[in-house]
């Protein structure tokens, strides 16, 4: 929703808030919540005396999550969108919550992951992700992320390559051919939709490559991904805060920093779900090997 407009050759530079749900198709209308709390607030665009708040947002698909799905007229997402601006805060739970509530990945709950990093020349960079691939995050079904070598610290688990690399890691292995999936040959339902931030100052096109390398960090955290089943998006904002501009080498730097921390963002949301009632699959901190 509202994702053309985005594109360097549309005019609208500023947007006031991005949305990723789940829910489906029925998930977009939590950008109309939010918008609502914005115009509240009188943020948004001065269109004709009208304030028109700019939300761009993707869902992902998790209506397996269980639950009462018999909304009947009025599905709960506008309503849910409207109390997530209102309750919006920089500290905020990781996993099994929002837009990472039901998600999946290849035999293990997926989540909603974050991560940042500071660059040298102090420019901050960061990554939300609601992580919902085909794929796995792990090399077979072991314990140990793709992601590793960008892990900080043990921020998810701290456990490296597992050493030898087991075979399995080779194997091909996709949520929808897992037997506590369901329907064998549906192959549809699977994306992971992100965020990627700066304080940098950008250019739309700027922002644009962005987003392209974070795509990078989906393939150092999920294999395989971006196949056929799998719908990625990643959002790119430029705050301009910290008033740097970047120089052609400072932009390579930032652009590489994209990728590594939005594969830290990816394994931090599988690292952080928690049980619940009614889950397909286990959650990592179950794995005992």
């Amino acid at each position: 929703r509202e994702t053309d407009l985005l594109e360097p050759h549309n005019s609208v530079d500023v947007v006031h808030a991005v949305v990723l749900s789940g829910g489906s198709a029925f998930g977009l209308d939590a950008a109309s919540g939010v918008q609502a709390a914005l115009r509240e607030r009188g943020i948004g665009l001065e269109v004709g005396g009208f304030r028109v708040p700019i939300v761009p947002s993707a869902i992902l698909f998790d209506l397996r999550n269980g639950g009462d799905k018999d909304w009947g007229r009025y599905p709960p997402y506008r309503e849910l969108g409207y109390e997530a601006a209102q309750t919006a805060t920089a500290d905020f739970q990781l996993g099994t919550i929002g837009a990472g509530t039901g998600a999946l990945t290849s035999g293990l709950k997926g989540g909603l992951g974050s991560a940042s990093t500071l660059l040298d020349n102090g420019v901050i960079i960061g990554a939300l992700a609601a992580v919902n691939p085909t794929g796995s995050v792990t090399t077979g079904r072991t314990r140990h992320f793709w992601a590793a070598p960008f892990e900080i610290g043990d921020e998810f688990g701290g456990l490296g390559y597992p050493s030898p690399m087991p075979d399995e890691a080779k194997r091909i292995l996709l949520k929808y051919r897992d037997k506590h999936f369901g329907r064998q040959t549906e192959t549809g339902g699977n994306t992971t939709i992100a965020v990627i931030a700066t304080d940098a100052v950008l250019t739309k096109a700027a922002a644009k490559r962005l987003a392209m390398s974070a795509h990078d960090g989906f393939v150092r955290a999920i294999w395989p991904t971006h196949t056929p089943a799998d719908g990625d998006l990643v959002f790119a904002l430029a705050t301009g805060t910290s008033g740097i501009e970047l120089s052609a080498d400072a932009a390579i730097d930032l652009c590489a920093a994209a990728g590594a921390t939005m594969a830290r963002a990816i394994s931090r949301g599988v690292y952080a779900a928690t049980p619940a009632e009614n889950d397909l699959f286990p959650v990592w901190s179950s794995r005992m090997k």
